[in-house]
């Protein structure tokens, strides 16, 4: 096998197998940010006196070829080539001669892997922010379209008080807010350039680190070295937390619309083609995509314990563990991408019941109703309370507003819920303004 680091020995098979793992695999989505960091330190090289402009020239050819390839599919990390590095590194050298071997000066394959996972980071990061935002837009707009439509909430399983579709869209799409916070802290994690760290403990090369970091787009730096080399794994970690966030929300979106389609609730539907059926009941409409993206969900969540456990017990340096950082992150990153989309396209097609809160069943769902109506005509709160309470062990209860339909329905505006966020008062705007300053990065 080819390596970057031979010396005139090879290890066995054995060893190479086990040691590269699916890194070979893996490392093929690294492929274009390879070629992109290796453009802005040869950049340097040359300002720096280590390569001619002539030099320069050819090299950066070389490189763009290689980009070609890359981007056309045609790009091969051949069968005897340890990893991406290696390979990009052979290719310059066959085709270019011995100046391919200078691209490496003042670089190890340590601070190199690590740029090109925070480039490739940095775009995913981008990527979610994009879906996550779709998603967003998705949700305020039907929180807006059915904010009429009441709707039963739940405390412990038990009918509590009223909700409404507004209400619980709307809940979703603030929730969603609050992880772009977390996406933007894993962006600003991500974005400092490790390039000149080397192995770990810097370079005797006069390397111009805020030349490569301007070159690459980062946003500042990892200025210590050994720091450096520390954020591998952190960076992993901050997105994997990140993702979490995101997909505790979708899983409990998840978990509510399994609970809503079934027919015991009856709240929401979708077309028959979204839904899967049974091989022997032919009534059954299951929600199985939802099912899969909360098991999804529950999968991603634990790629930040995966990543922590993987990262522990280590001094600090560089350890052979972290190539399998990206055997954690990177499919994770794939069902993030997935699962977004499908709540999204779910969404678009979602069919939600009207009139929900006639049925007797959800009678005491206006106990507080009731109360609270009591006590702004004079009697005191825990007067009302205990009244109603045993109204209600009577079976007497009887709440008074409910004349007070609207064509047959109650709607938020017979409830008179008029604070900041409640379901008469959805704050649909603030919270949009709240995700637009979020996802400023």
């Amino acid at each position: 096998m080819s390596t970057l680091w031979s010396k005139g020995t090879q290890a066995t098979d054995l060893v190479e197998d086990f040691t590269v793992g699916n890194d070979r695999i893996l490392d093929m989505r690294l492929a274009r940010y390879d070629v992109i960091g290796s453009k802005a330190h040869i950049r340097m090289l040359e300002s720096i006196g280590l390569l001619s402009a002539e030099e320069l020239e050819t090299l950066t050819a070389g490189l763009d070829q290689i980009l070609s390839e890359i981007e056309a599919g045609d790009f091969v990390l051949e069968n005897d080539v340890e990893d991406i590095h290696s390979q990009v590194e052979l290719l310059l050298t066959r085709r270019l001669g011995d100046i391919g071997k200078k691209i490496h000066s003042g670089r190890s394959r340590n601070d190199q892997v690590l740029v090109d996972v925070k480039l490739f980071l940095k775009d995913e990061v981008l990527k979610l922010r994009d879906e996550v935002l779709t998603l967003f837009a998705t949700l305020q707009k039907l929180s807006e379209e059915h904010k009429t439509v009441l709707l039963p909430g739940y405390t412990h399983g038990q009918v509590a008080m009223p909700s409404s579709f507004g209400l619980w869209f709307g809940a979703y799409a603030e929730a969603l807010a609050d992880d772009m916070y977390m996406l933007r802290g894993a962006y600003n994690v991500t974005d400092q350039n490790p390039l000149g760290s080397a192995a770990g403990y810097g370079s005797s090369f006069p390397l111009d680190r805020q030349m490569t970091t301007d070159l690459l787009e980062f946003g500042s730096l990892d200025y210590n070295v050994v720091a450096a080399q520390l954020s591998r794994g952190k960076s992993e970690r901050a997105v994997a937390s990140a993702m979490g966030a995101i997909a505790l929300t979708l899983n409990k979106f998840a978990a509510d619309c399994c609970m809503y389609m079934s027919p015991n609730y009856g709240f929401i539907k979708f077309p028959d083609e979204l839904t899967t059926g049974s091989s022997i009941m032919p009534h059954k409409k299951n929600p199985d995509v939802w099912e899969i993206m909360r098991g999804n969900c529950n999968r991603i969540m634990s790629t930040e314990s995966s990543i922590s456990m993987l990262c522990s017990n280590m001094p600090h340096g560089y350890h052979r563990e972290f190539q399998l950082l990206k055997d954690i992150l990177f499919p994770s990153l794939e069902l993030m991408h997935k699962c977004l989309f499908m709540a999204d396209y779910m969404l678009q097609h979602i069919i939600i019941k009207k009139g929900i809160l006639d049925a007797s069943i959800y009678d005491y769902l206006f106990t507080v109703e009731e109360v609270n109506r009591r006590t702004l005509n004079g009697m005191p709160f825990r007067d009302a309370y205990k009244t109603v309470g045993i109204e209600v062990n009577e079976g007497k209860f009887r709440y008074q507003g409910a004349a007070d339909k609207t064509n047959g329905q109650l709607t938020p505006a017979d409830l008179n819920h008029t604070s900041l966020g409640s379901l008469g008062n959805l704050c649909t705007e603030a919270i949009r303004s709240k995700m637009l300053k979020a996802a400023e990065f």
